[in-house]
């Protein structure tokens, strides 16, 4: 079902169903950007119709690839591969971050690429200079333009020993993406280890790389001559699973979350029985649903995994909303991920953030000036308002909220869940939710 930008929902009653979580936004894709490697047929299953998919499939096209879709598996051959036009590439680098992890392959498979500024989500800084030292460690050239960095580099690249300076996620999968097809070995230390990474480390293993993880966040990988294609099974949505947990959580209901999967989140899970939550696995997936009358309140930070992820922090939030205390929040991983608590406060709220530290230890963005760190105070009896959605994770919180929220409340901006959240209105009415637009 294609989502109105402006949706009304009822709330103040508590969610019961069962919801299907497919493959992860935050993997598939780099799943598909891993085709490039080769000209063979690469088929991936469980994917999710969500429209940064869309977005993908039309950009590995613009670079020579032929892409089939199904409702849940992609086909692609990435035979005649050849670098877009600037102007595409721009479009593509503002919708989505992705783009910028071609680089790679590009310079692999046709020795140039281009970076633009990227996009996605306005959730803070999403810096390319670490992809950027990734790919010089590799041998790649880099020259600066208005719109970001033209790269070169003869074929193939060198095999490297490299430090991040931050585990980043996308620096990680550059590095991977990179190391697979360079000559003789390459190490990666202070690497980013979540589970998506292994996912995707997984189909360059699939592809015939040879990628080993040791412990302490290093990587290791013996370049290849040639990889082949792969058919993989996506990871499911450890994100999407959360925010529906957190759904139960808030509106003291019951969820069934089909496909997921224990392992990847048992960080959250960990948290989500502190705050007052039961869970049962089984084969099938998690049944989510509040354990006691009152929710607890928590004192909380993100991190790169295996920490609390930050993706999980907005609906947590919203959540602690319905808490007997005060919860504190302190956000190392983005700068600017609490915009959505004004929203919050809207609707009844209370919800204050700080430029301080208000964690075990101080965190990069201490002496920046950012509001990282929330105060939650509860419970708050929320009520219906109007509200408009600032990104994808925000907007699902915006949703919650509204679900938690006595009476109607009116969402604008409401195709931006599209991007993560499959059939989202669908599953918001199996929930038992009633909606109107």
């Amino acid at each position: 079902m294609e989502l109105p930008d402006t949706i009304d929902v009822k709330g103040g009653f508590p969610l019961e169903g069962q919801v299907q979580v497919r493959g992860a936004k935050n993997s598939v894709p780099k799943t598909m950007v891993a085709a490039l490697l080769t000209s063979d047929l690469c088929e991936i299953e469980n994917v999710a119709n969500i429209r940064d998919i869309d977005i993908v499939s039309d950009m590995l096209k613009a670079l020579g690839s032929s892409v089939k879709r199904t409702q849940t598996s992609l086909s692609i051959e990435a035979r005649n591969v050849a670098p877009s036009d600037e102007e595409a590439l721009a479009e593509f680098h503002s919708l989505s971050r992705i783009p910028v992890l071609t680089c790679a392959p590009l310079l692999h498979r046709t020795g140039s690429a281009l970076i633009h500024h990227p996009g996605g989500c306005a959730i803070g800084e999403r810096p390319v200079n670490l992809h950027v030292k990734v790919l010089e460690a590799f041998g790649a050239r880099v020259e600066s333009t208005p719109s970001g960095y033209s790269l070169t580099a003869p074929k193939p690249l060198k095999g490297v020993r490299y430090e991040l300076s931050y585990p980043s996620v996308g620096a990680t999968e550059q590095f991977l993406l990179a190391a697979v097809l360079a000559s003789g070995d390459s190490q990666l230390s202070n690497a980013g280890i979540e589970p998506e990474i292994l996912d995707l480390a997984c189909v360059l293993q699939k592809m015939g790389a040879l990628v080993t993880i040791l412990p302490d966040r290093v990587i290791r990988v013996s370049g290849v001559e040639r990889l082949s294609g792969f058919t993989h099974w996506s990871m499911p949505d450890r994100l999407e699973a959360a925010s529906w947990a957190c759904a139960a959580l808030a509106t003291d209901g019951g969820i069934r979350v089909m496909g997921a999967r224990q392992v990847d989140m048992m960080t959250f899970l960990n948290v989500f029985r502190k705050a007052g939550g039961e869970f049962e696995v089984d084969h099938r997936g998690i049944l989510f649903r509040r354990g006691s009358a009152r929710l607890r309140p928590l004192a909380l930070e993100t991190d790169v995994h295996p920490g609390f992820m930050t993706d999980w922090q907005a609906p947590l939030v919203t959540a602690l909303t319905q808490a007997n205390g005060v919860s504190v929040l302190h956000e190392t991983v983005y700068e600017n991920r609490l915009g959505y608590t004004s929203a919050l406060n809207e609707l009844g709220a209370n919800v204050q953030v700080f430029r301080e530290c208000l964690g075990a230890t101080p965190c990069r963005f201490g002496s920046q000036n950012h509001e990282h760190s929330a105060v939650i105070i509860g419970p708050s009896r929320l009520h219906g308002s109007e509200l408009t959605v600032p990104d994808l994770r925000a907007g699902f919180s915006y949703f919650l909220a509204a679900l938690a929220a006595d009476g109607w409340s009116r969402i604008h901006g409401a195709t931006l869940i599209n991007r993560g959240y499959e059939d989202f209105i669908k599953k918001l009415q199996g929930l038992g939710v009633e909606t109107k637009w």
